[in-house]
């Protein structure tokens, strides 16, 4: 019996910081990420949970090796990484207030309005549902238009005001940031 290794490379992330797993040409045959500790992939087939890696193996790995073994045995397909791209993520309309893989619970639900709370408060608007404290969270600066992923748990309030350094690439500068918004002039 042979036994068919295929090599795969793992590609940018998107807004939600998924990472797609890339055979031959660019083609996709699955994303891999982090939720709440556990790694996951989404394929052709769904979404499943692989739980956490073995002490010493990388989670990535693990994740683009069961997506490589599936591919491998034709149970899902793969997709051009430009095709791919475009499908994941068309942003329309008001965000839901939870993302879909958290549970609607009566605390899941306080956790997130007093979180849009404080986004509003500092000029963040989301983009996608509140994920929880250490998951990524689409956001959009409201003061220069960045948009990518930021996590609650580092912009939450019981760790002081957040850094005027908002995000990657720069924004309207320490200054601006303070002036414009109310908090920093507490």
């Amino acid at each position: 019996m042979s036994v068919t290794t295929l090599t795969t490379r793992i590609g940018e992330p998107d807004l939600e910081c998924r990472y797609p797993v890339v055979i031959g040409e660019n083609q996709v045959i699955g994303y891999a990420f982090r939720w709440h500790r556990d790694w996951l992939v989404q394929d052709s087939t769904g979404e499943f949970n692989l739980g956490r890696p073995p002490k010493g193996t990388k989670g990535i790995d693990m994740a683009a090796a069961r997506l490589a073994a599936e591919y491998a045995a034709g149970r899902i397909s793969a997709t051009p990484l430009a095709e791919a791209a475009t499908e994941l993520h068309a942003i329309c309309g008001p965000a839901p207030l939870l993302h879909p893989r958290m549970p609607k619970t009566p605390g899941n639900v306080e956790a997130a309005n007093a979180a849009l709370e404080v986004l509003a408060e500092h000029r963040w608007m989301a983009l996608s549902g509140f994920p929880g404290s250490d998951n990524p969270w689409v956001l959009r600066c409201e003061l220069c238009g960045w948009t990518g992923p930021k996590y609650w748990s580092h912009l939450r309030p019981q760790r002081g005001l957040p850094s005027t350094r908002r995000h990657d690439g720069g924004c309207v500068g320490d200054e601006k940031v303070r002036a414009l918004i109310t908090a920093y002039q507490k």
